[in-house]
C-alpha cells in the first residue's frame, strides 16, 4: 500500500512549466505542448506524452525526502524494469543534482536524497519501448527576485558564509571591592595625645609622608608616624588633643589595583576557571576593562552563591569600591569551518532559514545550527562555505516570499 507520496508541484511553485518532448530517430517535427498541471493516482505530478504517462512523486514520511517514479501506458500501470529515467535538478547557483533511479515495488526510486529546498528546474529523460521522451518544468520555492535598487532602499545587507572564531560567554554581576592586602589601618605604637593630624579623608598620600605627630604619655617623647603606602585617606577617627591607644587613627588604602567580586550562581560555578578571560562593565557603561579569574571560593554562600574574582589596573580610578558591574566571563572559545551572523536567520516553514543570494535572486536555504553566542551562529549543514547571503533586513525577503504564496505540504 503507498502512503503520503507527495505531489512536486504541490509542495512548490510552479513557474513557466512545459513539456517538451523529444521524439525517436526517425520522427523530426519538434512538436512542443504546453504542459497540464495533472496529478496522477500517486498525487503525483503526472508528465504525458500521447499514451505514455510519467508520475513524479517525492515520499518523505519518515524518511529523508526521495523521488518515486511511476510509469502508465494507455493508463495501465508499466513494470519499473521495463523502462529507463533519469533525472537532472538544475539548482539556484549553478549546482546540479543527477539522479539515477533503481527498481523498487511498483515504482523506480532515486538514489538521492532530494534536499531542502526543493526549489530547482527538473528535466526528465525517460526511454520506454525505444522511444526517447523529455520533459522540463520548474519547481521553484522560497525564490524572489529583488532589484539592486530596491534592495538598497530596504537596507539589504549581505556577508558571505565562512570561518569565525565563536565566544562564548557567562554573565556574572558584582561590586568592587578594596584589595585586602592593600588596606593600611593606622594605629600608636605606644599611649599617648595627638599633637597634630596633617591630613583629610580623601586626601591622596605617598609612601612614607607625614600622617601624625603624637606624644608618648610614658616617656613625653615625641614621634610621628607616616604613611605605610601610597593610597588614599579613606577613614580619619582622631583629632589634635585626642588620646591614642589601642583603636584606629586613620586608613589609607590603595587603589591603583581593585578586586571585581562576583556572584556565581551554580550553573556558573561549573564553566568558570582560574585564568579565563573577563570583561568588566560599569552598569551604566560608561566604561570597560579586561582582566581573567585570578580566585573561585571553595564555598557557597547562603548555599547557592559562590564568589569569583578578578583584579583590576585602576590607575584612573574609575573604579570605586561599592561600585556594582557586569561581567562577561569568556568560558569557551572554538575555532568554526562555517558560521553566519544571527541577523541574518528567519523563520520558513518553521524553520530556520537563511536567504542566498545570486545576482538579484535570494533563495531560501534551511540550515542545521549549532552553538551560537547571539552574533554568530555555527553552522552545520544547508549553506557551503563561500556562499553570499542576506544579513541586514532579511526579513524584507522573508515577507517577500511569504506574500508569493509559496508551499510546501507535508
Amino acid at each position: 500500500m503507498k502512503i503520503n507520496t507527495l505531489l512536486l508541484s504541490t509542495a512548490v511553485l510552479f513557474s513557466g512549466a512545459y513539456i517538451m518532448p523529444v521524439l525517436a530517430s526517425g520522427d523530426h517535427d519538434g512538436h512542443v505542448e504546453q504542459a497540464e498541471e495533472a496529478k496522477g493516482p500517486h498525487n503525483g505530478k503526472l508528465l504525458k506524452q500521447n499514451d505514455f504517462a510519467v508520475e513524479l512523486t517525492i515520499f518523505e514520511t519518515g524518511i529523508p525526502p526521495e523521488m518515486r517514479l511511476y510509469a502508465f501506458d494507455h493508463g495501465e500501470p508499466i513494470r519499473p524494469e521495463n523502462w529507463q529515467v533519469n533525472v537532472t535538478l538544475d539548482r539556484l547557483g549553478g549546482e546540479q543534482d543527477q539522479l539515477k533511479f533503481s527498481v523498487e515495488e511498483d515504482y523506480k526510486v532515486g538514489d538521492q536524497i532530494i534536499r531542502e529546498p526543493h526549489s530547482y528546474d527538473v528535466t526528465v529523460r525517460v526511454n520506454y519501448q525505444g522511444q526517447t521522451m523529455e520533459w522540463h518544468y520548474d519547481n521553484h520555492e522560497g525564490r524572489t527576485t529583488i532589484n539592486t535598487r530596491q534592495q538598497n532602499l530596504a537596507g539589504i545587507k549581505t556577508a558571505v558564509a565562512g570561518p569565525a572564531t565563536l565566544k562564548l560567554t557567562d554573565t556574572l554581576f558584582g561590586v568592587i571591592a578594596a584589595p585586602e592586602t592593600s588596606i593600611y589601618r593606622v594605629n600608636a605604637p605606644y599611649q599617648g595625645l595627638v599633637d597634630a593630624v596633617y591630613v583629610e579623608v580623601g586626601e591622596k598620600v605617598k609612601k612614607g609622608q607625614k600622617l601624625l605627630t603624637l606624644t608618648n604619655t610614658a616617656s613625653l617623647q615625641q614621634y610621628t608616624i607616616n604613611s605605610p603606602a601610597k593610597g588614599e585617606v579613606t577613614q580619619r577617627l582622631v583629632n589634635r588633643g585626642d588620646r591614642a591607644g589601642d583603636s584606629l587613627l586613620l586608613e589609607v588604602i590603595d587603589l591603583t589595583k581593585v578586586w571585581v567580586e562576583m556572584s556565581a550562581f551554580p550553573e556558573s560555578i561549573e564553566k568558570l576557571v582560574v585564568g579565563q578571560a573577563v570583561t568588566v562593565r560599569d552598569l551604566h557603561h560608561h566604561e570597560a576593562a579586561s582582566s581573567t579569574i585570578s580566585y573561585i571560593a571553595p564555598q557557597m554562600t547562603g548555599g547557592h552563591i559562590a564568589r569569583a574574582r578578578a583584579v583590576l589596573n585602576n590607575s584612573s580610578g574609575h573604579w570605586r569600591p561599592g561600585m556594582h558591574i557586569k561581567a562577561e566571563v569568556l568560558v569557551e572559545q572554538r575555532e568554526l569551518p562555517l558560521a553566519i551572523q544571527a541577523s541574518a536567520l528567519q523563520s520558513f516553514r518553521d524553520m530556520p532559514v537563511i536567504y542566498a543570494k545570486y545576482g538579484d535572486t535570494f533563495e531560501v536555504r534551511m540550515l542545521e545550527l549549532g552553538d551560537s553566542n547571539g552574533s554568530i551562529i555555527e553552522v552545520l549543514g544547508g549553506i557551503k562555505p563561500g556562499t553570499e547571503y542576506a544579513t541586514e533586513n532579511s526579513y524584507v525577503i522573508n515577507a517577500d516570499v511569504l506574500k508569493s504564496g509559496a508551499s510546501h505540504d507535508h
